[in-house]
């Protein structure tokens, strides 16, 4: 049986992915690819490499049989901010060295984008699947080249790639990691550990978001199906729940106290530039997506799961 690696797998989202696809296709079947090990984790097959390495990355590949790459590394928004050359070269020249070797050995590809491809000319209510797509964030310009570099390799080279628009993502297990949404990441740990939180943004900055079981759902769901559904070949719009971050301040102050303040710092220009709603009809009625957290939902569960984390 052929193998899956993911790269940036101790990352946001594939730190969830990885056990993910464990637990379906077998511990041995998944390599997870870190810059640094981390034993702590998770069990299985992990391996250390550069994503800007080819030689490194085509080793792995040939070592281990692997026929899909879940290409997740990436630097995030705010942080791609501080280093635009580092994000330029880890986003970009390492997704074109992850296509170039899918041609090479014929594998499957999902790649994350972000809503950071829209910017400050998109509609941002019920920001539709196709539209002006203008970023004013290197994460952003990032992400919108690498849509049309995997819908270029997808027409040219017949490639199967995937992709997802991904709103702001919410999970328990990963740290905030440098995006511009971490707020409602890091809003919850405060309020746990001190019941105060200093947001940086405003308190009337609306954003789309998802709780991470949804985001982990949905990519197993989209790389599950039929390619000659997909109409898509750049990135497909994914939505779930949009709030405020005083609506969220006040989701959380019903279970447990929280004092929040509002600072708004650089990212807050980026979050201005993000729609506040997604439409991702085109998702629905192409793939069957459905989210399944509201609002509540996430909050009960992120409350109980990060008392137990913090705790230890």
């Amino acid at each position: 049986m052929k193998k899956i690696l993911i790269t940036g797998a101790f990352g946001q989202i594939g730190s969830e992915l990885v056990p993910a696809l464990q637990k379906r296709f077998g511990e041995d079947n998944v390599v997870a690819l870190a810059h640094r090990t981390r034993h702590d984790a998770f069990d299985g097959i992990i391996e250390t490499g550069d994503v800007t390495d080819a030689d490194a990355i085509e080793a792995i590949i040939k070592k281990h049989n692997i026929d899909t790459v879940y290409h997740l590394a990436s630097l995030l928004s705010a942080t791609g901010e501080k280093d635009p050359q580092l994000a330029w070269d880890v986003n970009m020249n390492g997704l074109k060295l992850i296509l170039d070797l899918a041609v090479k050995h014929e594998l499957r590809v999902f790649w994350p984008s972000s809503i950071a491809v829209f910017g400050p000319t998109t509609p941002r209510q019920n920001t539709p699947q196709h539209t002006v797509l203008e970023p004013t964030t290197m994460y952003g310009v990032t992400k919108l080249a690498g849509e049309l570099l995997c819908q270029y390799y997808t027409l040219k080279y017949g490639l199967d790639i995937r992709s997802l628009r991904y709103p702001g993502l919410i999970s328990h297990q990963a740290e905030p990691g440098g995006g511009t949404t971490d707020y409602a990441v890091a809003i919850f740990y405060e309020a746990i550990k001190t019941g105060a939180y200093e947001c940086f943004v405003s308190k009337d900055t609306m954003l789309p978001m998802m709780y991470m079981d949804d985001a982990i759902e949905g990519t197993i769901q989209l790389m599950d199906a039929d390619w000659d559904k997909l109409t898509v070949h750049t990135s497909y719009n994914m939505a779930a729940i949009s709030f405020t971050a005083e609506e969220l301040a006040a989701e959380i102050h019903k279970r447990i106290p929280v004092t929040v303040t509002y600072k708004p710092d650089s990212r807050q220009k980026i979050a201005d530039s993000w729609p506040q709603s997604i439409d991702d009809s085109v998702a629905r009625t192409d793939w069957g997506w459905k989210h399944s957290f509201d609002l509540s939902r996430m909050c009960d569960v992120m409350l109980e799961n990060l008392t137990v984390k913090l705790a230890k």
